[in-house]
């Protein structure tokens, strides 16, 4: 099989996808399980599998494998995942220093209510909440990465306020 001067097996096109998609892609992944050291292991297993399929995978379809790669595996992760939270919720991580300003205290309190609230939101609604308010990306851009519309995008963002409004005074 010829290779065509911009195909993924090629160093300088890879390193190029690469450059323009590993930050994205960790942010989704990221905002899938609040993990970052799953979040970098599964960029790494979405890139290994495009290294392996350069073959297949024409450039302009890249980021398209990758981010289905990942989605995927976090379908897969998603019974894991719910019992991660769960336990993260039952055993917040407090500060135990007696040092601290009040005005700290409750800004970390705040903190673990806001991350805590975050966390129990459904992962769909989590991930778009995040990709959105995080990363800044606009309502079009999550849509075309989760592969679903505009208007899901739109519902899936009004769920997430209105849990975390309904769970934490003052959002």
């Amino acid at each position: 099989m010829k290779l065509h001067k911009q195909s993924v097996c090629f160093e300088s096109v890879f390193k190029s996808v690469h450059q323009n998609w590993a930050k994205p892609l960790y942010n989704f992944i990221y905002y899938k399980f609040g993990d970052p050291n799953k979040a970098d292991d599964m960029v790494q297993e979405a890139f290994i599998k495009l290294w392996e399929k350069c073959k297949e995978v024409p450039q302009e379809k890249a980021k398209s494998f990758l981010f289905t790669v990942a989605n995927n595996a976090s379908l897969n992760m998603v019974k894991h995942q719910k019992v991660v939270l769960k336990y993260n919720k039952n055993h917040p991580n407090y500060d135990k220093t007696n040092l601290s300003p009040e005005y700290l205290l409750e800004e970390e309190e705040f903190k673990k209510k806001l991350t805590n609230a975050i966390n129990e939101l459904k992962p769909d609604l989590r991930t778009c909440f995040l990709m959105h308010r995080v990363d800044g990306k606009k309502y079009r851009e999550i849509a075309e990465i989760l592969e679903v519309s505009q208007k899901t995008v739109e519902k899936r963002m009004s769920h997430a306020l209105k849990s975390l409004r309904e769970q934490i005074d003052g959002i």
